[in-house]
């Protein structure tokens, strides 16, 4: 077993407000094991890729020895995490409040037992997926606008995008031999979330989706909801925090309704208790998402981007899994 010793430190920007949340869910102050629960979601997707399993970190039977590679490294019941986690500011002290955009914020790693190179090597490819191709965070953003009058509003506002401005440099490990590694840890069933792998992930540059008017709405078109935002009840249009005149309540929109609410529009567009699959930002502009085989495919996803009332098939390129993982494990000095 090979050990690399010391501390890892990325320096990195916010490209927008990092949003972590509180118990008040407000977004005031830095909670860092939301950013540390993201980083694992993506260190999950990321593992299923390279054929790994990941499980349930509360799992009673992912315990002791009897775990998944990313339970090594994050920890699970009975298993302690093996880096502490922290989060300084630009004067390298910790850091208390909302990471807000432009700000530069250092992420640290130290090691509280022996961690193997495979095990840093899988923690930098995260990292790089979520600054590159991704977001971070507990919320990222609902629903781009690109009305003038509703774009300013907290809930169409981007949150989660960085860059990493230096990152520590240590020996490069071949993929094969890395997906080696992963294939020897505990095999489990993803179960509900066999889809969240980079397999499965898509990931377009430069593009977002959003809505321009009241009844014109590109994202919906891709998630396969009904454009208009009018009231179902009276016909008008509510922005928040307006209630509809003639029940007095908050505006039930036909937005909200699917097309033809089939299997595949159900998934892409989530629920309230389950996320939607299709993820877009508008400034810096990018738009990524999961496929499900079985359900929905490369070739069906970008054929919906391609939507002449979306983006049109000139001007943009569609990266699949297999792509960002040849990007994400060339040599350091070939990292763009």
């Amino acid at each position: 077993m090979t050990v690399e010793k010391g501390e890892r430190t990325y320096q990195c920007k916010a490209l927008t407000d990092l949003w972590t949340g509180s118990v008040d869910r407000k977004a005031k102050r830095l909670v860092t094991t939301g950013l540390l629960g993201s980083i694992r979601w993506w260190f999950e997707v990321l593992v299923r890729g390279l054929r790994g399993g990941a499980c349930d970190a509360s799992d009673t039977k992912c315990e002791d020895r009897n775990h998944c590679v990313v339970c090594e490294f994050f920890g699970c019941t009975g298993w302690g995490r093996k880096s502490r986690f922290d989060v300084l500011d630009e004067n390298n002290q910790p850091k208390a409040i909302q990471i807000k955009k432009d700000t530069t914020f250092c992420l640290r790693f130290t090691p509280l037992r022996p961690i193997r190179r495979e095990e840093w090597a899988l923690l930098d490819a995260t990292l790089h997926l979520i600054a590159e191709y991704g977001a971070i965070g507990g919320r990222t953003v609902l629903k781009p606008s690109d009305e003038p009058n509703r774009a300013g509003e907290e809930h169409h506002k981007d949150f989660g995008l960085m860059e990493i401005i230096q990152a520590p440099q240590f020996n490069r490990i071949v993929l094969d031999a890395l997906k080696k590694y992963v294939s020897q840890w505990r095999k489990v069933a993803d179960g509900d979330f066999a889809w969240a792998s980079i397999e499965n992930f898509w990931y377009v540059n430069g593009k977002h989706l959003g809505r321009t008017t009241a009844s014109d709405s590109s994202f919906n078109i891709v998630l396969r909801r009904k454009e208009s935002k009018a009231c179902r009840e009276c016909g008008g249009i509510h922005n928040p925090p307006r209630k509809c005149p003639k029940t007095k309540r908050y505006p039930s929109r036909y937005s909200e309704l699917l097309v033809n609410n089939n299997k595949i529009e159900r998934w892409l567009a989530g629920s309230q208790q389950e996320s939607k699959k299709v993820f877009s930002f508008k400034n810096p502009a990018r738009t990524f998402g999961f496929v499900k085989p079985g359900l929905i495919d490369f070739t069906a996803m970008k054929q919906k981007l391609e939507n002449p009332n979306v983006w049109g098939k000139n001007g943009w390129d569609f990266l699949t899994g297999d792509e960002i993982i040849n990007q994400l494990f060339v040599d350091k000095e070939d990292r763009p």
